[in-house]
């Protein structure tokens, strides 16, 4: 039988063994006292930086090489800012929640879902599109292998993919089958096309080995 001591203002009780009652009934007291209880979550420290918005503001991207000097609304994601304010409209807009990555880009050479980063937190990073991979008249070994083992039919996801595939490739210059699979998992092709991404994907890799 633990010892119960009666709670001031209240009905609750303080028991020295550890209970589920005791334990609410103490989260309980703690918060009427300001005390954070067992299970709270420290508070978020102030933040010490200036306070962006809600207008536009003034942002230097640098895409393909180039600076760019926008005024953004902060809550502009990158995919936005690419499309609707340089035009570089390679970069596709599917499910706008990270989870097709339709809208891969690279951000200083990795790639990420440009519809889940903010566009002003891309300042002082290199951000390339599908657009950047090429040059000139030149395609990339990705880009030249897609087309030649026709890895792409409605060609919705196909940027996006790119992008992940020539990452891999510079990253890993000779990648297995699997390797290739992991690089892509998170995309979505409705066409279907993953075999021929893979096959294109190793053979770029074996001529630019060449």
């Amino acid at each position: 039988m633990p010892f119960r001591t009666p709670s001031s203002g209240g009905s609750c009780t303080v028991e020295h063994d550890v209970s589920r009652r005791s334990f609410i009934c103490g989260s309980a007291l703690a918060a009427a006292a300001g005390v954070p209880g067992p299970a709270a979550a420290a508070p978020p420290a102030a933040d010490a930086g200036r306070v962006l918005g809600p207008g536009a503001i003034p942002v230097t991207l640098t895409v393909n090489g180039t600076g760019h000097i926008l005024a953004i609304p902060p809550q502009t994601t990158l995919a936005d800012a690419l499309r609707t304010m340089l035009g570089l409209t390679g970069t596709k807009v599917a499910c706008d929640r990270g989870a097709c990555s339709a809208c891969t880009v690279w951000l200083d050479g990795k790639p990420i879902v440009s519809c889940m980063f903010l566009a002003i937190d891309a300042a002082g990073h290199r951000v390339t599109t599908i657009e950047g991979l090429a040059r000139g008249a030149d395609l990339h070994p990705v880009q030249a292998a897609f087309i030649a083992h026709d890895a792409l039919q409605c060609g919705f996801c196909t940027p996006g993919m790119v992008m992940s595939c020539a990452a891999l490739l510079d990253s890993v210059p000779a990648p297995t089958d699997a390797e290739v699979r992991a690089a892509i998992s998170g995309h979505l092709c409705r066409c279907g096309t993953y075999p021929h991404v893979i096959a294109a994907t190793l053979d770029a890799a074996r001529v630019r080995k060449s």
